[in-house]
Formats: structure tokens, C-alpha cells, sequence
């Protein structure tokens, strides 16, 4: 998929906490769900890695910046946000915003 100067992407990765990785896997694939259902979503992905069953990672794309602060003002966004709190390493996610070159 091309991607325009207006889209807003990023990726977001977690480790869950020895014993939830399944429960964190069960979350994502609900949260994968919901956020495809919302309108500026262009793309939500969730990998598991190969090599390391307790980490994963999220590629996600909106269409611009207002439909991007839509999406982090859902419930199900800040519900999953909670719950994951005392299940990934750091309690949260780690975020990274990206730039296309090419």
C-alpha cells in the first residue's frame, strides 16, 4: 500500500509478562478487531515474533492525523491500554511514529 504524506503510521511493540502472553494475544486479536472497525483505520497488524513468543508487534496506519487522535481517544483503545498495564514489560507499549521515504 502507497502511502501519502497525510497518513499517519506507526508501529507499537510489547513484551508480555511471564504466564499472559496468550491472554496478551487473546487482547490484541479483540483490539486488532475493534480498531480495523474504525473509520480512518487503514491498516492494523499484529505479529507475534518467530523466535520469541512473548513479544509482539503492531504496524498500524491512519488515514491522517485527525482519524490518528480519533483512534486514541476510543474506549477500546483505552480499556486494552489498562489491562495491559500489569501484563507487558514497562506497562505499556513502546510506540514509534514513522516517516515514509519511499
Amino acid at each position: 500500500m502507497e502511502q501519502t504524506g497525510r497518513e499517519k503510521t506507526l508501529y507499537a511493540t510489547m513484551r508480555a509478562l511471564p504466564g499472559h502472553e496468550e491472554t496478551l494475544a487473546a487482547m490484541l486479536r479483540d483490539l486488532a478487531r475493534d480498531v480495523r472497525a474504525e473509520p480512518g483505520c487503514l491498516r492494523f497488524v499484529v505479529y507475534r515474533l518467530a523466535s520469541d513468543p512473548a513479544a509482539f508487534h503492531v504496524e498500524e496506519t491512519y488515514r491522517d492525523q485527525a482519524a490518528f487522535e480519533a483512534h486514541i481517544g476510543m474506549d477500546h483503545g483505552r480499556r486494552f491500554n489498562a489491562a495491559i498495564r500489569t501484563m507487558v514489560e514497562g506497562g505499556a507499549s513502546n510506540v514509534v511514529f514513522l516517516d515514509l521515504v519511499a
